[in-house]
């Protein structure tokens, strides 16, 4: 979702760090030491810890890789929810990189707490149990996971000369020093409030495609780097990444991304229109869905499309 995470994209900056870490792989110790600036976490790896069954486990494909992109909402140096939730896939077989949202209202089992929004899972158990619940859910096997609090968006943004964005009427007075709508660069501060909106338009559902709007936005910024600014903007931005991904697999993926020649993200929603709707529970609003019909469609996005 990079602060991001893109939709916020909170986790927007993970995607663009792929293509152009390719870039200089060749710089070798140079490259490692500053794949070192990010905040590496080490979570397990069995497939129970997980949440990832058999079927799911059989659909590990060398060409075919999906990392969860999470945006956080911290403060104080808290733990927070994922109020950004999205899956990147890396998809060499079809060579397509695509990006699903997971709308963060989604009412799902969380293993061991029951029936909760989604993006609780992150704050009750941090990247572990988040990826546990969409694995078990969705019938997934996603093992590994880069995120970013919201209040690094803004510095991520900032440092590329901001994002382009064009802004609609109805969300002007959401965002704070925009005056007009229409084409125009968002610096961190804006984009931030930007894709933070929520009541405006077709509320969450709306919010979730301004987090890829950003996400995409940042993406094409960074594919503009010269190759000397490229180090540059890494060593800055790398720090305020967390991800269970070792140097080796950043490179890995970075790699495969950049030999598809199609950088255009194809982008879908989960769960869809039809398949969910609004309900209030105990006083709490959840997003109520048919999750064996969702989780068809979003296996079919990943692996199949």
């Amino acid at each position: 979702m990079i602060n991001m995470k893109a939709k916020t994209a909170k986790k927007a900056a993970i995607i663009g760090l792929f293509a152009i870490i390719a870039i200089i792989a060749s710089g070798g110790l140079y490259l490692n030491s500053l794949l070192n600036k990010t905040q590496k976490v080490d979570i397990p790896t069995d497939d129970n810890s997980l949440g990832i069954k058999v079927e799911a486990a059989e659909k590990d494909k060398k060409d075919i890789s999906t990392i969860a992109l999470f945006g956080i909402d911290a403060k104080n140096g808290n733990r927070g929810r994922s109020d950004a939730i999205m899956l990147l896939t890396i998809d060499n077989e079809n060579n397509k990189i695509k990006l699903a949202s997971i709308m963060r209202d989604s009412y799902v089992n969380i293993p061991d707490r029951g029936m909760d929004k989604i993006n609780h899972a992150y704050s009750y158990g941090g990247p572990e149990l988040a990826l546990k619940t969409i694995n078990s859910n969705y019938g997934l096997n996603i093992r590994d996971y880069a995120t970013v609090d919201f209040t690094t968006l803004p510095n991520i943004i900032d440092q590329l000369g901001g994002v382009y964005i064009d802004v609609k009427s109805y969300e002007v007075n959401y965002i704070p020093g925009v005056k007009a709508a229409g084409l125009q660069t968002l610096n961190g501060e804006k984009a931030l409030a930007y894709s933070r909106i929520r009541y405006s338009g077709n509320g969450d559902y709306e919010r979730t495609e301004r987090q890829r709007t950003v996400l995409n936005s940042l993406f094409n910024k960074m594919a503009t780097l010269s190759i000397t600014e490229v180090p540059k903007y890494l060593s800055n931005m790398l720090p305020f990444i967390e991800t269970s991904l070792s140097n080796s697999e950043i490179l890995s993926l970075a790699t495969n991304t950049f030999t598809i020649n199609n950088f255009n993200l194809t982008q879908a929603r989960f769960p869809e229109d039809d398949l969910s709707h609004g309900e209030t529970i105990n006083g709490v609003w959840y997003l109520r869905f048919d999750i064996e019909e969702t989780a068809k469609h979003l296996q079919s996005f990943i692996y199949e499309q």
